[in-house]
């Protein structure tokens, strides 16, 4: 099998030249600019023991980054690249504090295998994974669950919506579909079958399970769609912070469905929401019966200190011991 890297971007929110630089181009109103997208959760180092014990076959790992690093990080590590912004994002696009832009232009990252694995930093690795959790037969581990796109106040429904204008414009559903039939209406979907069934009759795409978690993704993928979407990405890209038209990442996952680029797998992975499952994620770290799981930060509220040290508790628990990507 040929190899697979790992790609996770970070930034530093309490940076001050960060900060600096963020407040010369703070946006307008219709922009995302909040603080709660870009604090620290002081965890990182346990995505990298979560890797180093969970998937030792990784090829390279990615780490993307502004400029700044985490002070325990090892890197001179043989098997970590540190990637700056600067490094990779064409120059007419930075500075960037839209994720947007950093992850849809990933496949520009030097080096970077056409297999690649894309993480956020509140991804983690829990229990044993191999290379055909994520690639088989060369192309990505993935599940084509179709569903009915719904707009939430403050969600990134907009943005989908976005994604799937272009998927409609680009491809016919039911030739796709009729096409790749077995992967569209693959046994193993158990009862999310059914979400495909019932919205065969409509002729577009309206929606897709977002599992938030790690995806598995083809370098190529993302240039088939720069070439065929130039115009749009570029209009992305140009955004200092996320706009509520922007396209986003997903748009690459979408395209290897349409595209049949991927082999039917449901993930093992679970997405939790800190203040809000701080038991059912204790479970999880205790129990490690998912692979993957998904700590989002999104509830502005919550007391941000106590949940820090009280979540780090817990992957002390499954990790106490340093990996060699820390110092």
């Amino acid at each position: 099998m040929d190899k697979v890297d790992f790609v996770i971007i970070w930034v530093d929110g309490a940076d001050p030249e960060w900060q600096k630089e963020k407040a010369q181009y703070m946006p307008n109103t219709n922009e995302d600019s909040r603080t709660i997208r870009y604090r620290d959760w002081n965890n990182l180092q346990y995505w990298f023991r979560g890797i180093e014990k969970f998937t030792p076959w990784v090829n390279k790992i990615h780490f993307v980054t502004w400029g700044h690093l985490p002070s325990w990080l090892n890197t001179n590590h043989p098997k970590l690249n540190i990637v700056k912004h600067s490094d990779f994002i064409p120059e007419q696009y930075l500075p960037t504090f839209s994720s947007h832009t950093i992850e849809l232009n990933l496949h520009r990252i030097s080096g970077l295998s056409e297999q690649f694995v894309y993480f956020n930093d509140d991804m983690f690795v829990i229990s044993p994974m191999n290379k055909e959790d994520f690639f088989k037969n060369e192309v990505p581990c993935d599940a084509a669950i179709e569903s009915v796109l719904q707009f939430k106040d403050g969600g990134i429904d907009h943005i989908i919506a976005r994604d799937l204008e272009l998927i409609n414009s680009n491809f016919k559903k039911r030739q796709t579909v009729k096409i790749n039939f077995k992967k569209w209406f693959f046994p193993k979907y158990g009862k999310k079958l059914l979400h495909n069934l019932y919205l065969q009759p409509f002729s577009q795409f309206v929606g897709f399970e977002n599992p938030h978690l790690p995806i598995p993704y083809l370098k190529s993928t993302f240039r088939d769609v720069w070439e065929a979407e130039s115009e749009t990405l570029n209009n992305t890209c140009s955004h200092k912070f996320r706009q509520a038209l922007d396209v986003n990442q997903w748009l690459m996952r979408y395209w290897q469905f349409a595209t049949g680029n991927f082999t039917p797998k449901l993930q093992n992975g679970k997405f939790f929401s800190i203040g809000k499952e701080d038991a059912a994620i204790k479970e999880a770290l205790q129990s490690q019966n998912y692979q993957m799981i998904c700590l989002s930060d999104d509830d502005p509220n919550l007391n941000f200190e106590e949940e820090s040290l009280q979540l780090c508790k817990c992957f002390d628990q499954i990790f106490p011991n340093k990996s060699s990507f820390e110092r």
